[in-house]
């Protein structure tokens, strides 16, 4: 007989939400603990300032199924990280494989309309099988109401997923809507379709972690960054957070920075560029040295990594770096750098997170690879977000800007506001070795053999004093300045300063057409 007194009422809630805390079989939790896996509630407090979770929807379960548990496979709420609101939802793999089903797309969505309500970021903890087969069209369906709400946050509030187990199916699709997806390596495995049905179709074999395996997804780049554990990978969302505003109405954390005299003369910038203008330097050692700090916050480090693209801080404000790589590919811009280059500006630019390009290209990788790659439409796509982008954008070139990257790297005909070169930068439609082969190579090939080489050299002289130097782009107004290394520092906080009111406003229209 129920126990209708209050008494009873009180024990009867405790009891059920006692039920709804861990709901999975016995089974499903021993295999879950068996693993050393945490569960979605221990993830999100993980992940969220101690103490502050509040969950919602807990009693929730299927309507009309006799053994139906409570939270039907996923945990939603709302909580803060370092003190700023947040919404999250975490999939529980321990019932019905963390499927999604009508109760949970319903969970879901409604977390996800909070954030559109009160502006802020949503987090989506990922670990699922993908569409619940039992909820036949209504599994489908929720996929498409979760799909749907993502548009309104997207560029409005930041939503990153994490992924934190096997996801398939739509349970890919989704998170990669999102503006950031984050791996644990030996851990997260994504694919649209699982090696069982792959084997089945095509009879190929392959193993999960071979398919789908976060280095493996890394490479393919739908992986904004893989962390060697869960509390990396929190640890990693924190700092992203960081630097990234509420919604696009609001500022990005603003954080203390040294004073202009700190940084007014760093004389180690002066001998940081080598002399040999072919010479290889990794490009993340000058990055941080003209920020605030060492801490970059990279996007996708191991895809193209010809092509860097980080949130760093300049006067204790949030900035977004595109910079050449020389270490890889000489710092050519290649198809997957391009596609990588366009969506971080695209990123920075919604949430209005100013550009600082860091330039030394010798231009577009060359190859019939690249050709086959699209390498036309991808990196018109470079080119297309960079003028689309209306965020004050700075430009430093340090050494080579060749070509058609010289212009997609943040310069003034493609919309940059402030240029800046070194006296050891390089600006000019190609090098003066194949310049000299376009330009002078009937010359030297009529040449006696024994002088070709004096007279080669002559040629490059001639076209690196007269065609490449920076101070010919300088004279035609292309730069807004030639500064020394050491002033560097000083010289982008000033140029970051002067554009903070910027106020740029396309011609109405309904929206723009990417390239194909």
């Amino acid at each position: 007989m129920t126990d209708t007194s209050t008494a009873g009422k009180l024990a009867d809630l405790r009891a059920r939400l006692d039920r709804a805390r861990d709901p999975g079989s016995e089974r499903a939790r021993a295999k879950r603990d068996e693993a050393g896996q945490t569960t979605p509630r221990e993830r999100i407090n993980a992940l969220l300032d101690e103490g502050c979770f509040t969950e919602i929807g807990a009693l929730a379960k299927t309507p009309g199924v006799e053994d139906a548990v409570y939270s039907d496979g996923v945990v939603t709420g709302y909580g803060r990280i370092d003190g700023r609101p947040v919404c999250i939802y975490a999939h529980d793999k321990t019932v019905y494989g963390g499927s999604v089903g009508e109760t949970f797309g319903r969970k879901v969505v409604e977390v996800m309309e909070m954030a559109i309500k009160i502006g802020c970021p949503i987090i989506g903890i990922q670990d699922s099988g993908g569409a619940r087969i039992q909820d036949a069209v209504t599994s489908l369906a929720m996929y498409s109401e979760i799909s749907r709400r993502q548009l309104p946050l997207s560029g409005r509030s930041p939503q990153i997923s994490i992924m934190l187990g096997k996801s398939a199916g739509g349970a890919v699709y989704a998170p990669v809507t999102t503006d950031f997806v984050i791996a644990v390596d030996g851990q997260t495995e994504m694919y649209v379709t699982g090696p069982a049905v792959i084997r089945e179709v095509t009879g190929e074999d392959v193993t999960s972690a071979e398919l789908g395996g976060a280095r493996q997804q890394e490479l393919n780049g739908n992986i904004s960054a893989v962390l060697a554990s869960e509390e990396e990978a929190f640890d990693f969302v924190r700092d992203l957070l960081d630097h990234l505003p509420l919604t696009c109405h609001d500022p990005a954390p603003v954080f203390a920075a040294p004073s202009d005299e700190d940084v007014s003369d760093e004389a180690e910038l002066d001998d940081f560029m080598p002399d040999d203008s072919n010479a290889g330097y990794d490009m993340l050692d000058l990055l941080p040295l003209l920020g605030d700090d060492e801490d970059l916050v990279e996007i996708q480090p191991n895809y193209a990594p010809n092509l860097i693209t980080a949130f760093g801080r300049i006067d204790g404000r949030a900035v977004g770096f595109v910079a050449n790589n020389p270490m890889h590919f000489a710092g050519c811009i290649d198809a997957d750098a391009a596609d990588k280059g366009a969506r971080f500006i695209r990123i920075c630019d919604a949430y209005n997170i100013p550009l600082v390009f860091v330039v030394d290209t010798p231009g577009y990788l060359p190859g019939v690879e690249q050709e086959k790659a699209g390498l036309i439409h991808r990196g018109a796509k470079l080119a297309f977000a960079l003028v689309e982008a209306t965020v004050p954008k700075v430009t430093l070139i340090v050494r080579k800007a060749y070509g058609g990257a010289y212009a997609v790297m943040g310069s003034k005909n493609l919309t940059g506001d402030i240029n800046l070169a070194w006296p050891t930068a390089q600006i000019a439609v190609m090098g003066s070795a194949a310049a000299v082969v376009m330009i002078q190579g009937k010359q030297l090939e009529a040449a006696p053999p024994e002088q070709r080489d004096y007279l080669k050299k002559i040629f490059m002289d001639f076209y690196d004093e007269n065609m490449t130097s920076p101070y010919v782009a300088a004279e035609r107004g292309y730069l807004d300045a030639m500064i020394q290394p050491r002033d560097t520092r000083l010289a982008l906080r000033r140029a970051l300063r002067q554009m903070a009111t910027k106020v740029e406003e396309d011609l109405p229209k309904k929206h723009t057409i990417m390239p194909m």
